[in-house]
């Protein structure tokens, strides 16, 4: 990680953390639920997503502030994602971010419960944020596309319909365009949004997304086989024991190496169209595709 990603991270993150918990903790809900809700979002993480908003807004000389919110949002969102993944009726995971997962410490009722509130608490604050009418209802109807049946949830759904057979690599990345991909789009789409790129910038951030969205699976599906438990965070080699669809089952490891820097390249052509210096986010490509967690 060059000099300049690693400032832009270490100086955000806390930002965007200190937001994100504010707004939970302000909320007027029963003190388990909340407790259970700030659990998973207080395990730590990347924070990718936010920082992506965020990453827009540097890039097009944007006050980064307008980003916190809308960053600290989408956050809730995947943390919902990840607690709900981890159920026993899904993942039935025991560790996320090397703590014990939420229905572990809560039980299977109320981690349901906490990643339910997440979601809705999410559009709420994007409802109330502090800008356009126009924009915040962009904003609401991008999020319930990417998070929703059309995106996140949907994705879901065709992984787990993928456990019952071989996907081809059509199949696959139309789960994972979904799956991990929405997510990361939107983020990179709400930071355009925040931040009145034109219609042409858009197009090409959100061509990069595209991109950098299948990259961060095929190197989790990569990191699945590679890492192990204590550098994840989570149970290595979940994926081969599950018989899940993945890259690497599919086009063998080095196969998934091939098309994890097909994609990277790909993304990194997307930002040679821009007529911005998009430094920050070469630097973010390079840091998804040689992760080790």
């Amino acid at each position: 990680m060059n000099e300049q990603l690693k400032y832009f991270i270490e100086s955000n993150i806390p930002q965007v953390e200190a937001e994100m918990f504010a707004l939970v903790e302000k909320i007027d809900a029963p003190g388990d639920l909340k407790e259970s809700m700030l659990y998973s979002l207080k395990a730590g993480g990347k924070r990718i997503r936010p920082l992506f908003v965020l990453a827009v807004l540097e890039l097009f000389n944007k006050d980064l502030k307008v980003g916190l919110t809308v960053g600290s949002v989408i956050e809730i969102i995947h943390t919902y994602s990840l607690i709900h993944d981890d159920l026993p009726s899904m993942d039935n995971d025991d560790f996320r971010r090397g703590k014990p997962t939420n229905h572990k410490v809560y039980g299977e009722a109320l981690a349901t419960l906490a990643g339910d509130a997440l979601n809705t608490l999410a559009f709420g604050i994007l409802a109330r944020m502090n800008v356009s009418a126009e924009k915040r209802i962009e904003l609401v109807n991008l999020l319930s596309i990417a998070a929703g049946a059309e995106g996140m949830v949907g994705g879901q759904v065709l992984d787990m319909e993928g456990e019952q057979r071989q996907l081809n690599l059509a199949e696959l990345e139309h789960v994972h365009i979904n799956k991990t991909g929405a997510l990361l789009r939107f983020s990179i789409e709400a930071g355009a949004v925040l931040a009145n790129v034109s219609s042409e910038e858009r197009a090409t951030l959100k061509e990069y997304a595209h991109h950098i969205g299948l990259a961060f699976q095929i190197q989790d599906d990569i990191l699945d086989i590679e890492g192990t438990t204590e550098e994840l965070g989570k149970t290595a080699g979940k994926d081969v024991a599950s018989d899940k669809s993945t890259y690497p089952a599919l086009l063998s490891l080095n196969g998934a190496k091939d098309k994890l820097a097909e994609h990277y390249q790909l993304a990194i052509h997307a930002l040679d169209q821009l007529q911005v210096d998009a430094g920050l986010l070469r630097e973010f490509a390079a840091y998804i595709v040689h992760r080790k967690n």
